[in-house]
């Protein structure tokens, strides 16, 4: 919710003085190119920060407003304001007549760092005017195995779980015919931190909540790029999580809580694995329960202390401790190794679906003699007594019946 993100920035000294509805938000686990999603800026005229651009098409309502922004921003610069605003994702450039396909906006959901270091260029106006924060809890990217052939969904997110701060720009457009403002926005990418180099070569900018890097991209006297801008796309230098999920979040129209949670987590209702482990778990629990308050019997009645053998697993499982603590996808890697890109454990188990390993661990072991030759004794045909039958009578092989008990 808009409140919360607002609490949440202003616990780090960023400032809020205007926040959007909560219906103008998409509040979603799954956001996808074309939502609204909620945008930190510095309120600034639609034309961005600095003095007006000639080739600027507005209507004459609004620049009025935002004159009398630009003045008094320039008259006191101290009284900047800083609010949260809906834009949808996918910019579409100030000088764009008609509404473009999904198709095109997709091409402009990210821009790249080193395009933004070159002179002129599609972002030139808004990197220098129209700077912002884009507001998140984590994102998506999925690793691609088997040559491209599966692909796994991976959620990442901050490890002290604040909110994320990716760097952005923005745009306000007019198409031709309407009165309607449309804004929009981009996320800036960088190269991949080590954490992440095994998952895909780019990560969004990540900047610190509350930093001076925040300040100094957001700064509104700023209106000219400079390379202290430049140096502060960077790839991110603290701690992550990365998990893998479910793949239901690869269809767009899906929306579950679950999105973000880790598949290997006791905490997924959802993984059959999980199903089945807890059962077992909560069997054995209680069976260890007994056994512990039998020994404290013993102890009670003999004053003697019991020993366990050595070896014997006496472990208890901890709530706390989950998979999603994890950095790495693969359950049992912490991390993943220094210097290698892209990498992936083939040991990792992903390959083998819960359902299979339940059944390979039930399927008991075959022997390899049958039980008559390990016992060394001759057993009892269960359809002879041993004895050697009297020959059939001939006739009509009928007998009495009391002929047959005397026998």
């Amino acid at each position: 919710r808009a409140f919360q993100v607002r609490q949440q920035l202003e616990e780090h000294d960023m400032p809020v003085e205007e926040v959007p509805d909560d219906d103008d938000v998409r509040h979603t686990y799954n956001f996808a190119p074309g939502n609204h999603g909620l945008v930190y800026r510095a309120d600034v005229p639609d034309w961005g920060a600095g003095g007006r651009r000639q080739d600027y098409h507005g209507s004459s309502s609004q620049d009025a407003t935002d004159q009398r922004k630009d003045h008094a921003e320039m008259e006191d610069p101290k009284e900047t304001k800083y609010k949260l605003q809906s834009m949808k994702w996918g910019l579409v450039p100030f000088w764009t007549k008609r509404n473009p396909d999904y198709g095109s906006v997709m091409r402009t959901i990210n821009a790249r760092d080193d395009s933004l270091a070159q002179n002129g260029g599609m972002w030139n106006t808004m990197k220098q005017k129209k700077r912002c924060i884009v507001v998140a809890q984590g994102f998506y990217e999925w690793l691609k195995k088997n040559g491209g052939k599966e692909k796994i969904p991976h959620f990442t997110k901050r490890k002290d779980e604040q909110l994320m701060c990716f760097a952005g720009l923005w745009d306000c457009v007019q198409y031709e015919g309407s009165e309607d403002k449309h804004y929009t926005y981009t996320i800036i990418t960088t190269d991949s931190n080590k954490q992440l180099s095994f998952l895909h070569d780019r990560m969004p900018v990540i900047l610190e909540n509350g930093s001076d890097a925040i300040r100094t991209w957001l700064d509104p006297k700023r209106s000219e790029w400079s390379k202290e801008l430049q140096s502060l796309l960077k790839p991110f230098g603290g701690d992550l999580e990365c998990y893998p999920v479910s793949k239901e979040v690869g269809k767009v129209g899906n929306n579950s809580p679950t999105f973000i949670v880790p598949v290997a987590s006791t905490e997924n209702k959802n993984n059959i694995a999980n199903f089945f482990s807890n059962a077992k778990k909560g069997a054995a629990g209680g069976e260890e329960k007994k056994q512990i308050q039998k020994e404290k019997a013993e102890v009670s009645e003999k004053g003697i202390k019991i020993e366990h053998e050595q070896g014997e697993s006496r472990s208890t499982v901890d709530k706390n401790s989950t998979e999603d603590n994890a950095p790495m996808p693969a359950p049992q890697q912490s991390s993943p190794a220094i210097g290698s890109k892209r990498a992936h454990d083939t040991n990792s188990g992903d390959d083998v679906s819960p359902a299979k390993a339940l059944k390979l661990e039930d399927v008991p072991a075959a022997t390899s003699e049958s039980p008559e030759k390990q016992s060394g004794r001759k057993t009892r045909s269960a359809i002879s007594n041993g004895t050697e039958g009297s020959p059939v009578k001939a006739g009509d092989g009928s007998q009495r019946i009391t002929n047959f008990f005397n026998k």
